[in-house]
């Protein structure tokens, strides 16, 4: 059996979505996914952009990313790396150099569940990218790995073409074809907070969406 996997490449999510799910709170997304997805065991090493994209993804030996290098030379603009590394803190599998690279032809973002190196290049770039830790260790390039595989990143399985959506609070993904259906529940959603941060604002003790709560449970 070969020590390789390499499969084509999603198709991208259609471009108005993405830029929706850049818009939209991954927790409005998380409270219409039934609050079940989600990858919280990374952390954000980069300032404050948005990720919004398309998965494409990488399975690695730990420590080892021969497999991203030629994941880089298959990606499309609006791809996002996102790498099963087993969470493995030993040996950085991306850093600036990739960083450069990557963001050079349109990448998204990074999803590593692994270790990551020159973070100081990912704040100053405010390159998405979401890790487990950073470490200043290098890499070995020997694989094996797959490339458009489904991976487990923090016990979240992706599929390669599933959108994933990042911000200060974490990460999630969804299949595509979920895209149209949940960008218009969290809308709705987001309208729903907008009216309680309303009603909030008036200052009363009583809040009927308090009550509605506490009615329903008999409290």
């Amino acid at each position: 059996m070969s020590s390789l996997s390499i499969n084509a490449a999603p198709a991208l999510l259609p471009p108005a979505q993405v830029e929706a799910l850049r818009g939209i709170a991954v927790s409005h997304l998380s409270d219409n996914l039934h609050r079940l997805s989600g990858m919280g065991g990374l952390r954000r090493f980069h300032r404050g952009a948005r990720l919004a994209g398309t998965a494409f993804t990488v399975k690695v030996r730990p420590g080892d990313n021969l497999l991203i290098y030629k994941a880089l030379t298959m990606m499309s603009p609006g791809h996002v790396l996102v790498v099963d590394g087993a969470g493995d803190a030993t040996n950085a599998l991306v850093g600036e150099l990739i960083l450069r690279y990557a963001q050079r032809h349109g990448c998204a973002g990074f999803v590593v569940d692994g270790a990551v190196r020159d973070t100081a290049a990912f704040v100053e770039a405010d390159f998405p990218c979401y890790a487990r830790t950073s470490i200043h260790r290098g890499p070995y390039k020997a694989g094996p790995g797959a490339i458009n595989v489904p991976v487990a990143i923090d016990g979240q399985v992706v599929a390669p073409g599933d959108a994933i959506v990042g911000d200060e609070d974490g990460l999630l993904c969804f299949p595509a074809a979920d895209a149209a259906a949940l960008i218009a529940a969290a809308h709705r959603s987001a309208a729903f907070e907008s009216d309680i941060k309303a009603e909030i604002a008036n200052g009363q003790r009583e809040q009927s969406w308090l009550t509605r709560m506490l009615q329903a449970h008999g409290l």
